[in-house]
């Protein structure tokens, strides 16, 4: 399947238009960051309201050195899964640049390539430098047996909803002033460059969805949407790691994260961070509500 431009070649333009963008913001992420020897571990690395456990009851037994703890540490899983995105977006990327399909959008995967790349260089420096370690991507590895056009928007689907994810916190964590300079920059400049690959994610996600209607059946579709949920599931989950409250000092992390998940409180933030995709998914019929899968 080749992608069909648009009427006016309006995906052309855009890609014009982002390429021009990515050659306009360059930077080099090799000189522009200072790296401190250590950040203060008596603050917050993460904004509170965006900590798995804000508003929660399982909470409210914290004290804020416990708080602090965890804020560090979830930092560390947070970039973690950061690093593990962006590998399997660079991959499946390079698997389409310069392929018959994706000729148009060649010339722009380039360009999201050096810039992922870079950014995967700067979130495990992070981690390395400031945790000591990644945290491996533990959840349930999701398999599907999606083929040709199929395949495709699956690809760009998963990748669109992981970077809407990620920016969420990129959004809110590079303009807070409670935060760490050098935590503010790694998230202020991430939210830049995905600025641009979210509408990239978008423009191509709706143009090969409206293509796969036109070849796919209802049970097809049904099944691209169970899974497109699984994996919305999946990607909320990550954030909350036993692993985390175990390195913060919490006496029985797995009863602590099980207390966390069914938590309204963390249903709450949940909805915060899926809002936007979700309007996108259904405003495009991608999905045709915003009910997941019981974690």
């Amino acid at each position: 399947m080749t992608i069909q431009l648009e009427s006016g070649d309006r995906l052309k333009q855009i890609l014009d238009r982002l390429v021009e963008m990515s050659k306009k913001d360059y930077y080099n992420p090799y000189q522009i960051f200072d790296w401190p020897e250590s950040l203060p571990e008596h603050q917050y690395w993460m904004s509170p309201e965006l900590m798995s456990v804000h508003g929660t009851e399982a909470a409210k037994d914290l004290t804020e050195e416990q708080l602090w703890a965890i804020s560090r540490w979830e930092s560390i899983n947070f970039y973690s899964l950061n690093v593990d995105g962006i590998r399997e977006l660079i991959t499946e990327i390079i698997n389409r640049i310069h392929t018959k399909e994706f000729e148009v959008s060649s010339e722009y995967f380039h360009h999201m390539v050096g810039e992922e790349n870079e950014h995967m260089w700067f979130f495990a420096t992070f981690c390395l430098k400031y945790g000591g370690k990644f945290y491996p991507d533990k959840g349930i590895k999701l398999s599907s047996d999606f083929t040709g056009p199929a395949a495709h928007f699956m690809v760009f689907a998963r990748l669109l909803m992981f970077e809407e994810i990620v920016d969420f916190f990129n959004k809110k964590m590079g303009t807070d002033e409670r935060l760490h300079p050098t935590i503010r920059q790694v998230n202020f400049i991430h939210h830049q460059d995905e600025s641009r690959h979210v509408a990239f994610g978008r423009q191509i996600c709706s143009l090969l969805h409206s293509q796969l209607r036109d070849t796919a059946n209802a049970e097809e579709l049904a099944e691209i949407e169970r899974y497109l949920k699984l994996y919305l599931r999946k990607s909320i989950d990550s954030l909350v790691n036993p692993a985390v409250y175990r390195d913060a000092g919490i006496p029985e992390p797995y009863q602590f994260r099980n207390k966390v998940l069914a938590d309204p409180a963390f249903k709450e933030l949940e909805k915060r961070i899926l809002k936007r995709s979700m309007s996108y998914l259904i405003s495009e019929g991608i999905l045709s509500d915003d009910e997941l899968p019981a974690a």
